[in-house]
């Protein structure tokens, strides 16, 4: 059955005008794209097997344009179009977090951290660095490790943060493993870090990390 022919509730354009983009599967949304599936198959279908063969979402979206456009379903316009969407959701998210913006929703950051450091395949640790009025100031890529984690020198976090004159600090890192549940030593060091920033008058806003799904603040969880 062609999807015009399904039920209205349950047509993927019109529970996203209902109900909201939130309320779509991912292959429901990835069909919203394609507009229409493969020959015999309607475009629901033809997403779902892509998601089966090629996914799961972020494995499909992470690969290269070039890559994309030799899947079934989609070609070369549809793999440019995909790569174009998907940046001007990062330029959407990051034009929140620009220099002299003032961030007034803290869970923005941690979208931004998850933007920037999601698809890396090591751990990187970040930081945001904020004024007085917790407008952005610079976004820094301070330390890089392996797959299993990466060393933090608070020194270097206190040198950096002097450096910009912040008056406020957001750190974030990722586990490539996609886990974002924190660590022991994830809780160490953002103890350790929010010492150390203390002694310049330097305050550790939060801590986030990146893994699949929402990233994990450590600031919700009473830790920083």
């Amino acid at each position: 059955m062609h999807i015009r022919n399904w039920p209205a509730a349950e047509r993927p354009r019109e529970k996203l005008l209902s109900r909201g983009a939130g309320a779509l599967s991912d292959a429901e949304l990835l069909a919203i794209f394609l507009g229409s599936g493969l020959r015999g198959r309607d475009a629901v279908a033809t997403s779902r097997e892509l998601l089966t063969a090629h996914g799961p979402l972020r494995s499909l979206l992470e690969r290269e344009p070039g890559d994309l456009a030799g899947l079934p379903g989609l070609g070369p316009a549809r793999a440019c179009q995909l790569a174009a969407a998907l940046e001007l959701g990062n330029r959407h998210l990051a034009a929140s977090l620009q220099r002299g913006v003032a961030l007034t929703d803290p869970l923005a950051a941690g979208r931004y951290f998850a933007q920037r450091l999601r698809a890396r395949g090591h751990e990187v640790f970040a930081a945001l660095f904020l004024d007085t009025r917790h407008r952005t100031l610079a976004f820094e890529e301070l330390f890089q490790g392996t797959v299993d984690g990466a060393e933090v020198h608070p020194r270097e976090v206190v040198r950096r943060a002097l450096a910009h004159n912040a008056a406020a600090v957001i750190i974030g890192h990722n586990h490539p493993s996609g886990c974002p549940e924190p660590s022991a030593a994830d809780h160490s060091i953002t103890s350790r870090l929010k010492q150390a920033l203390a002694l310049v008058d330097v305050r550790l806003l939060d801590h986030f990390v990146v893994g699949d799904g929402a990233p994990v603040s450590l600031a919700a969880r009473g830790w920083v």
